[in-house]
C-alpha cells in the first residue's frame, strides 16, 4: 500500500481540529472515512500517530514528527496546485462565512476596472484559513486570529457584531441587544470558523448553554428554529439572510476585525491593489488613487 495525499491530509486535518467530528466537516467528508485515512497512513508508516479518546486525540511522539513532514508534503503540492491553476488568470478569494458583505459587489466592480482580464471570485471554504492551505484560494478573508507563520495577513477594516434570533423569540422585538440579553439562551457558536466564542462575554457571565455548530447553514437553521440564538458578524446578516432569522444590532459587543490573508512567501498577483480597493470599501471612499498601491504586502509582513 502506498501513502496518499488524502491521508495526509485527514491526519493533519484531525489533528488541527481536535477531533475526527470536525475534522471530517472541515473536509467535507464522514467521520468514517477520515478514520480510515488516518488508520490507512498509520499501516503505511508503521507506527501509532494519534492517542485517541471518546472525546479527544492527541500526538503520538512519532505523530509530532510526522506532522511537520506532512504539512510541508502538503504545502508543496497546494503550491503546485496554484502555480498550475494561474494559468486560468483569476484572482480566488476564500472565506468562511461571509465574503465582505455589502461591500462584496463594489469591490468586483472596482476590480474589474483595475483587471478586466483578471476575474476576482469569491470561493466559500469552511475551514480557518478559509481555503489557503489546499489551494483552494490565492488569498482569503479572516475575521479571527490566524497563528500561522506561513501566511501573512493586513486589516482592511471593521464590521459590526449583530444578535441574530428567531423572528419568533422574544428579542425579536427589540431594535438592539445586548451580550448579556443572550446568556439565558442557548448561544449557537461554530468555534473552529465563526467569530464568536465565550471570550465575548464578561467573566462569569457567560451563556449557560452553547450548541456547537458547523458552518453557516448549521448555524442559521438552529436559529430559524427557535433553537438557539447566535452572535455574527454584520457581513453574515448582508449574505445570509434566512426566512425566521432576524438580527439585531449589539449595543455593547466590540466590531470584528476584517483581515487580507495569503501566503507569506507566494503572494498572489495584484495584491496590494485587492487591499486598497477593500479597504476603501470599507471607508466608504468612492475611488482609490491610481497606481498600484504599496501597502498591503509590507504591512503583512510585518503583521503577519
Amino acid at each position: 500500500m502506498d501513502l496518499e495525499l488524502r491521508q495526509l491530509r485527514a491526519f493533519v486535518a484531525v489533528v488541527e481540529a481536535g477531533t475526527f467530528t470536525d475534522a471530517a466537516a472541515g473536509l467535507g467528508m464522514s467521520q468514517a472515512a477520515v478514520s480510515r485515512a488516518v488508520a490507512g497512513l498509520e499501516t503505511v508508516l508503521g507506527a501509532r500517530l494519534l492517542h485517541r479518546t471518546t472525546r479527544h486525540v492527541r500526538l503520538t511522539a512519532t505523530g509530532t514528527q510526522v506532522l511537520a513532514r506532512a504539512r510541508a508534503v502538503l504545502d508543496e503540492v497546494a503550491h503546485l496546485r496554484r502555480s498550475v491553476e494561474r494559468s486560468r488568470t483569476e484572482l480566488r478569494v476564500g472565506y468562511a462565512w461571509a465574503a465582505m458583505g455589502r461591500h462584496t459587489r463594489r469591490i468586483q466592480r472596482a476590480w474589474a476596472q483595475r483587471h478586466p482580464g483578471v476575474p476576482l471570485v469569491f470561493v466559500q471554504q469552511n475551514s480557518l484559513a478559509a481555503g489557503l492551505t489546499d489551494g483552494t484560494a490565492d488569498a482569503a478573508v479572516v475575521r479571527r486570529a490566524l497563528d500561522d507563520p506561513r501566511f501573512a495577513t493586513a486589516e482592511v477594516g471593521l464590521e459590526r457584531r449583530l444578535a441574530a434570533v428567531s423572528t419568533e423569540h422574544t428579542l425579536a422585538r427589540r431594535r438592539t441587544v445586548r451580550l448579556a440579553d443572550l446568556t439565558r439562551y442557548t448561544v449557537a457558536m461554530d468555534e473552529r470558523t465563526g467569530t464568536t466564542s465565550l471570550g465575548l462575554w464578561p467573566p462569569g457571565a457567560v451563556p449557560a448553554t452553547v450548541r456547537a455548530t458547523r458552518g453557516t447553514d448549521e448555524w442559521l437553521t438552529l436559529i430559524a428554529a427557535n433553537q438557539a440564538v447566535g452572535v455574527t458578524s454584520e457581513a453574515t446578516a448582508h449574505q445570509n439572510p434566512r426566512p425566521g432569522v432576524a438580527y439585531r444590532r449589539m449595543s455593547d459587543a466590540p466590531p470584528i476585525e476584517v483581515r487580507l490573508a495569503w501566503w507569506r512567501d507566494d503572494p498572489p498577483a495584484h495584491l496590494d491593489d485587492l487591499v486598497a480597493l477593500t479597504r476603501a470599501a470599507y471607508q466608504g471612499v468612492s475611488a482609490v488613487p491610481d497606481g498600484p498601491a504599496t501597502t498591503g504586502i509590507e504591512e503583512g509582513r510585518r503583521l503577519g
